[in-house]
């Protein structure tokens, strides 16, 4: 027995010793949770790496990753998560376990798109309120087509359409749902960019090599944002840097038609500081296309200029301060006018010549991670002044334009995600006349908002979004906007939405569809109330993925249907442009009776990764109750077909095809303009670093002065049909991209 004794306690020594490995092993190991910054909930297949090294572990379904053996304390640690901004922190003492909270809206991937406009940050798939999103790929691609702008990015789709409204200075607007361009907002990265008098050129000036992507949500949406929104809002979304991946990029573009574009971007981001920066020129000549005797393309000269400085202090905040800076010039008229610098000749003397400064300021705050929830604090203010010059008269204004939000989100347990805010805006508007007008003294508008929106999840398949905003003006007096958004999931295929909400707008002097030689003539507002609006929209979405061929092959089909009613719908009485000193003042009245728009939109789509089929058919009946003679409202197509076709053929070459029809156009005086089609065609080669691009638009060359005249008598200060066409027929442009991000 005593012989045994020591055998047996040296077996008992292994024994103990076996067992204490793996525990010793445990306690050497580094557990890290990762969760979402909101709601709380364990994110699964998030990715925790020692930057460099291949030491790394995914999350498993606690949201726990374990990296063994534990790093030093203090070794960086990398935390990435799909649809999540990327963390860096410093691992903790041996021993010690780690939470992180991730907050969404890290670099944007294919496979999930995340929307800002609605405040919440969620997945598209997720949101009742249906949202239409044109990412990077749309964005690099339209920076190979129209560099300048992003307004032909809406002519692709059916429930919009773009507008020209000046055949001098090649103004347009855009139409949702029929309605005419003031009842949309349009909000760069959340906040309203523009509005009124500085909404003049909008679309225009805005370069899509700035973007990373552009969303569009149609129907009654001033519960979000204010008012405006009645026929929908766009949100500009603008490129942010990266952390350890710098972006730069440059383009050249040349027209048929003579426009020069430069344009460059560039960002980069560290751990604590980042900065992005675009900087763009334009340079196009004046074309008499139909060889009238007067200009239809103008003569344009833009500088943009867009800086931003980013701070990050900790993980879960940044501060963002930028500048936005636009001069443009654009002048039109009588082409000899113009080609003797502005000097009349003998029987040529008109001419109209825009000149136009806007500097916009704009801070952001976020806080993701302050009580829960996220803080979010932003403001803007622009000065935008515009010099109208012609041979009859001339007008000078400026606008001051601010806004003010602090915003909270918070996730209420597994099913609430509320968000609750304060907003001031306002705008000055005041005009500086070398010529009579009625409106010498400035307006001035303030209104402070309060708005409160929850998103309920109230069974696995259903999801409710109720909102509600206050706003007070301090002209046209209270607004109870309420709103509520359902959104069903029938099947993992097939959803269902249906949304309705309240609207207004302030009645504004200027609208983009004036003749500039009318701003002197239009009287100070009196007596006028805002207009209100009810909307209601719906659609039912089906989708489906095909597996077995090289590519996933998604099938996407929507039908929809959309309704508003403006009541006081405003408008301009007066028989406009009557020569120089004349007093033919315009007057804004309210009408007895409401306007209503209504319509159907379809849309298919195909798509197996780069290779993309869209078909899209959209009907709109658009009348105007107070009108008996004439009751369908101007300029509203009734019908209008899209067809996109984009096939990459290899990683190098890709091309694309796109044909729309715009239907019957009723105009003002109850005649009917007839339907066009529109050709596009494009291709694109992509060698390195650089990308060839092809591009032609209106390849039918179809233009309105093809059926018609558009400059009528007298040609010294001639008369305008309205346009319902283009006027600048085929433009073909070549354009060469370089790209350059590092992996």
């Amino acid at each position: 027995m005593i012989s045994c004794f020591p055998f047996r306690w040296l077996h008992g020594c292994w024994l103990l010793l076996a067992l204490a490995l793996p525990i010793a092993s445990h306690a050497q190991a580094l557990r890290v949770q990762v969760r979402d910054s909101l709601r709380h909930e364990a994110l699964i297949g998030a990715s925790v790496v020692v930057p460099g090294t291949g030491i790394g572990a995914a999350t498993d379904a606690t949201g726990t990753a374990v990296l063994s053996p534990a790093p030093a304390a203090g070794t960086r640690l990398r935390i990435t998560a799909l649809g999540y901004q990327p963390r860096f922190v410093a691992a903790p003492a041996v021993g010690e376990a780690l939470t992180l909270l991730l907050a969404s809206g890290g670099v944007e991937i294919a496979e999930e798109v995340l929307v800002t406009a609605t405040r919440t940050n969620s997945r598209i798939e997720d949101l009742p309120t249906r949202v239409e999103v044109l990412g990077a790929e749309e964005m690099e691609e339209e920076s190979s087509i129209k560099p300048a702008s992003i307004a032909s990015l809406f002519g692709d789709i059916a429930g919009t359409q773009i507008q020209p409204t000046s055949p001098t200075t090649g103004n347009l607007d855009l139409r949702l749902q029929g309605l005419p361009g003031q009842y949309t907002q349009i909000l760069r990265d959340g906040v309203p960019l523009y509005g009124g008098f500085a909404g003049s050129f909008g679309l225009l000036t805005v370069p899509p090599l700035d973007l990373r992507q552009v969303e569009l949500i149609k129907g009654s949406n001033s519960t979000l944002y204010g008012g405006g929104a009645i026929a929908g809002l766009v949100n500009l979304v603008s490129k942010t840097p990266t952390l350890g991946t710098p972006q730069y990029a440059a383009s050249f573009n040349q027209t048929s038609l003579r426009e020069t574009d430069l344009n460059g971007f560039a960002a980069r981001r560290g751990a604590r500081w980042g900065y992005s920066l675009y900087a763009g020129l334009v340079r196009q000549k004046e074309k008499d296309v139909d060889g009238d005797g007067f200009v239809d393309v103008p003569r344009v000269g833009n500088v943009n200029l867009h800086p931003r400085l980013f701070f990050y202090p900790n993980g879960h905040s940044q501060v963002a301060l930028g500048y936005t800076g636009t001069l443009e010039s654009r002048r039109a008229g009588d082409a000899e006018v113009l080609k003797k610098g502005f000097d009349p000749v003998s029987g040529h003397v008109f001419f109209v010549d825009n000149t136009s400064l806007r500097n916009t300021a704009d801070l952001l705050y976020t806080n993701d991670a302050l009580a829960g929830g996220r803080l979010t604090v932003k403001g803007t203010i622009t000065d935008f002044v515009r010099d109208v010059n012609s041979n009859t008269n001339a007008f000078t204004a400026y606008q001051t334009t601010y806004y003010t939000e602090a915003s909270y989100l918070h996730a209420a347990g597994p099913r609430h995600t509320v968000v609750v805010g304060l907003n001031v805006n306002g705008e000055q508007l005041a005009s500086f006349n070398r010529s009579a007008t009625p409106l010498r003294s400035p307006y001035t508008y303030h209104t402070l908002g309060a708005f409160a929106q929850d998103d309920w999840r109230v069974l696995p398949r259903l999801s409710l979004q109720a909102s509600l905003r206050l706003d007070h003006h301090n002209q046209y007096g209270t607004f109870v906007l309420p709103r509520l958004a359902l959104l069903y999931k029938a099947s993992a295929a097939v959803t269902a939405r249906l949304n309705g909400g309240l609207g207004y707008r302030a009645p504004v002097p200027y609208i983009n569809s004036l003749d500039e030689r009318d701003y002197p003539l239009v009287k100070a507002l009196q007596g006028v109330q805002a207009e209100t609006s009810f909307g209601l929209n719906g659609d039912v979405n089906y989708q489906r993925t095909f597996d077995g061929f090289d590519e996933p092959l998604v099938l996407s089909v929507n039908q929809s249907f959309f309704y508003t009613r403006l009541s006081n719908p405003l408008v301009l009485s007066g028989l406009g442009f009557a020569g120089p000193f004349q007093a033919n003042y315009l007057t804004w009245q309210n009408a007895a009776a409401p306007l209503s728009t209504r319509g159907l939109e379809t849309y298919v789509r195909l798509r197996a990764d780069e290779t993309e089929l869209y078909l899209g058919y959209v009907f709109t009946d658009a009348r105007r109750q107070y009108d008996a003679a004439n009751p369908h409202l101007p300029l509203a197509a009734r019908h209008k077909f899209a067809a996109v076709g984009l096939v990459e053929f290899t990683e190098a070459f890709s091309a694309g095809l796109e044909a729309s029809y715009i239907g019957q156009q009723y105009l003002s005086d109850g005649r009917t303009a007839p339907g066009y089609p529109l050709f596009a065609a494009l291709l694109r080669y992509h060698v390195g670093r650089f990308t060839f691009a092809l591009n032609g638009e209106n390849l039918a060359d179809y233009r309105q002065t093809r059926r018609e005249k558009v400059v009528l008598a007298p040609f010294d200060s001639p008369v305008f049909r309205e346009l319902w066409a283009p006027v600048e027929g085929r433009v073909v442009n070549l354009s060469l991209t370089w790209r350059w991000a590092a992996r």
